[in-house]
């Protein structure tokens, strides 16, 4: 019985995708001079614990998450994070406004702290080339 079962598994395996592929991802073109920014808060800002962060796009439009439109995305906001990978969707540790919204409200401990948007296509997937913002910094206080 475990020999049948180890050959189970055996042949199972065979049919695995390597771990390194198992994703096969195709990246939306961005459009010419498309730019995403922080609208407000502003880079150097000194903000309350609970403050708004408003989003801002240019040369595209914003559409929810699994809309097929050309030239088109929807915004993920980092906080104290480097980019993420982009060739597949962007995980769960990312803020991901898929519904289209372009502000949001934030929470965060009293001290320093690096945002940065990054704009996703219906997927989630960067743009090709991404479209992300420069890393701003505010100081939170209580």
């Amino acid at each position: 019985m475990l020999r049948f079962i180890a050959t189970i598994l055996l042949l199972a395996s065979f049919n695995l995708p390597a771990a390194d592929n198992a994703i096969e991802v195709t990246r939306t073109p961005a459009p010419e001079g498309a730019e995403v920014y922080f609208i407000e808060p502003t880079d150097g800002a000194t903000v309350p614990t609970t403050f708004t962060v408003k989003f801002g796009l240019r040369n595209m439009g914003v559409a929810p998450a699994g809309t097929d439109k050309a030239a088109t995305g929807h915004h993920h906001l980092l906080i104290d994070q480097e980019l993420p990978a982009l060739d597949r969707p962007m995980g769960g540790d990312i803020m991901h406004f898929g519904g289209g919204q372009t502000e949001t409200e934030v929470t965060l401990e009293p001290g320093e702290h690096d945002l940065r948007l990054i704009v996703g296509d219906k997927n989630h997937v960067p743009h090709d080339p991404p479209i992300y913002s420069e890393q701003i910094t505010v100081t939170v206080v209580e």
